[in-house]
């Protein structure tokens, strides 16, 4: 551990506001990228959730510190455990990143990210509550870079993967043959077709959620034109 930090791993008043600070600064910059792609949970989303699990643990080491001097008297049978109180952060957390996971009418689930976010946000501000600050620095990097970094990666993998998931609007259910028979002129492997009726007193056309794998020599591109050509095709859109 860096010596120089030893005198703010402690709950004193310098120490407190250091945390605190930091807590608010690093969660709403791990914000930053959620609210850029208009995610449910923003800067201030992130902010309250790492100042909170940070306040929480500093909370555990007061009333362990309290319990061996001040209180000592008192409650002098009270074991002290400051990990209980962290404890209950990482479990709370998951209900307010329950909230943020949605399933869409074209079967996509949505918030997956966002909720992993706030679960390592929360985590994030546990480690500077306890003063760790080694530990939340590069925390802080890779979360940040998983946020900011790595989706350009993912983007580039999804171009090219082979295995990918459409989904398909069409006039009515007779059309379904001939959006797969075009579907295998393309030369691709067909896994799963699961096709919703749709509600006509809501004008909501049939569509269908098709899962297949593309040959090497072909591209999303191209099944994707092959699909838009179709005259019985409302929309078309990877998933």
């Amino acid at each position: 551990m860096l010596a120089f930090l030893d005198p703010y791993r402690g709950v004193s008043f310098i120490a407190v506001v250091i945390r605190l600070i930091l807590a608010l600064l690093l969660g709403g910059l791990l914000g930053l990228e959620r609210i850029r792609k208009r995610r449910p949970a923003g800067i201030r989303t992130y902010m309250l959730v790492c100042l909170g699990a940070a306040l929480t643990m500093m909370l555990g080491q007061y009333q362990a510190q309290m319990l061996l001097t001040d209180w000592s008297n008192v409650s002098s049978s009270i074991t002290p455990d400051i990990s209980r109180l962290s404890a209950q952060v990482i479990n709370g957390i998951g209900f307010l990143g329950a909230g943020t996971v949605l399933v869409t009418g074209k079967q996509e689930v949505k918030g997956l990210t966002t909720a992993a976010g706030l679960w390592a946000s929360a985590c994030m501000g546990i480690a500077i509550g306890a003063g760790f600050y080694e530990c939340v620095l590069l925390a802080f990097v890779l979360i940040f870079l998983c946020s900011r970094v790595f989706p350009y990666i993912e983007s580039a993998i999804v171009e090219n993967a082979r295995n990918i998931n459409i989904y398909v609007e069409f006039d009515s259910l007779d059309n379904v043959s001939q959006i797969l028979s075009c579907i295998k002129s393309i030369d691709t492997h067909i896994y799963e077709v699961e096709i919703d009726r749709g509600r006509q007193e809501q004008y909501i056309h049939p569509n269908a959620t098709i899962a297949l794998r593309l040959s090497k020599r072909k591209t999303h591109a191209k099944l994707m034109l092959a699909l838009s050509e179709l005259e019985c095709i409302h929309a078309v859109e990877e998933i």
